[in-house]
């Protein structure tokens, strides 16, 4: 397992410690886990959670139905 070593100026290290004891982490569990989230390639379940949180949002549909879209497009 490697090593990092981070400085932080006295505010933020209060800011992060606070919010590690918010998580029941440790700080360097609390850092791990936001490293972790910054650098994976899907989406944090907090993110995940929210699909069909909005009942009433339009589909797809719903949303371009009055809008009127050019059929011809530019060839390249």
């Amino acid at each position: 397992m490697g090593q990092v070593t981070i400085y932080l100026d006295d505010e933020t290290e209060k800011k992060m410690a606070k919010a590690a004891r918010s998580a029941n982490l440790s700080k360097s569990k609390w850092i791990a886990r936001l490293i972790d989230e910054k650098v994976s390639s899907e989406w944090p379940l907090s993110i995940k959670d929210l699909v069909g949180a909005w009942r009433d949002f339009p589909s797809i549909d719903d949303l371009r139905k009055d809008k009127h879209y050019p059929t011809d497009r530019e060839s390249f």
